[in-house]
């Protein structure tokens, strides 16, 4: 069965401070959508609400995967139904090894005797490391320690690749990204799309999109999607900017304060 990924009226704060306004999203597997717009309109803020972040308060809306909702769900029970946020940035956890982390994330989306093997874990591991041109030493060290931001990004899909998730939200996968890291994390994205995946790409930027074609655009601003289209919409955005939106909409000039 496709997956099916529904958010509706959503809307948070932190601190007491709304920054999502009422967001509307259907995503259903095989689609990629991409969520572009300006500086601190509520982009990140979204990725970090749907996982559960404890910083942000959900105050109205849903949001669910395959009819599961996911708001009443733990961050780790959002994880093992099947939602993946690849981070803007990622924390390093000194002490705990790359192939630690990733073999504990695989089997704690397991039942309790039909954990992945050692063997089968690491023929995995090294195959997709091989797919996202990883140095094999990666796996031995310290999970994102003294990595560079490049290499951190190629980490999380690798992360992505093993875990094998519904949905994916890569939250500005592409920043810090010099073109030959840009081409390997795209690929990586493109050969796990299926029927049984979406993605939502959160992005500044035309470059990503090059090589990821999306099937919808959104446009966020003020913490609501005010305008969705095609890869042409993207393109636009890089070419004009996004003052043509405002003015098409009437949006005063302001941002929500988040990204």
């Amino acid at each position: 069965m496709a997956t099916h990924f529904v958010i509706d009226g959503l809307k948070a704060e932190i601190e007491g401070k709304e920054i999502l306004k009422g967001i509307n999203l259907e995503i259903k597997g095989g689609e990629i959508h991409a969520i572009m717009g300006p500086n601190g309109t509520g982009k990140s803020t979204l990725a970090s609400a749907l996982m559960g972040h404890p910083k942000y308060e959900v105050t109205a809306g849903s949001a669910s995967i395959d009819g599961e909702d996911l708001l009443e769900m733990e961050v780790d029970e959002r994880a093992r139904a099947g939602l993946f946020l690849a981070m803007q940035y990622p924390s390093e956890i000194p002490g705990v090894t790359n192939s630690d982390f990733l073999r504990s994330a695989i089997n704690s989306r397991r039942e309790e005797g039909s954990e992945i093997s050692l063997i089968k874990f690491i023929r995995q591991m090294e195959g997709k490391m091989k797919e996202l041109e990883m140095n094999p030493e990666f796996a031995h060290r310290y999970l994102n320690e003294g990595f560079s931001g490049g290499e951190k990004k190629r980490n999380e899909i690798l992360q992505m690749m093993l875990l094998d998730p519904k949905i994916v939200v890569l939250d500005e996968i592409d920043s810090g990204l010099d073109i030959d890291a840009l081409r390997i994390v795209a690929n990586g994205v493109n050969a796990m799309r299926s029927e049984e995946r979406g993605f939502l790409i959160i992005t500044h930027y035309q470059r990503l999109l090059d090589y990821i074609t999306p099937d919808f655009v959104h446009v966020m601003m003020q913490g609501r999607i005010v305008k969705s289209g095609g890869p042409e919409l993207a393109q636009r955005l890089e070419n004009e900017g996004y003052d043509w939106v405002k003015e098409e909409l009437g949006i005063v000039d302001e941002t929500v304060g988040q990204a």
